[in-house]
């Protein structure tokens, strides 16, 4: 699963047959450490539920394609879930 931020909300002109009611988010991925990591991508939210602002999960490839019902819709990118908190090792610490 990769991290992401959710920076807006896609409108497609045409959708594909299966997708009439999965919302399209423009997410933009983060690294473990929760900054900005490449392009900005179109995820399919399969949780119905995120939203601009929030840090999110999502999966790519194979794996999204099947987070959604009917599975093996035409998707690159799909959210599986929202993140409550995250807790970053500061590091610096004894081991």
């Amino acid at each position: 699963m990769k991290l992401g931020k959710v920076i807006g909300q896609v409108v497609p002109c045409e959708v594909y047959e299966g997708l009439e009611t999965v919302p399209m988010l423009w997410v933009q991925p983060l690294d473990k450490k929760g900054h900005p990591k490449g392009a900005a991508i179109v995820c399919a939210d399969s949780t119905r539920m995120a939203g601009p602002g929030e840090l999110i999960y999502y999966e790519g490839g194979r794996e999204a394609a099947m987070t959604l019902d009917p599975v093996f819709v035409p998707v690159d990118h799909a959210i599986v879930g929202i993140v409550d908190d995250m807790a970053l090792d500061q590091g610096g610490g004894d081991a």
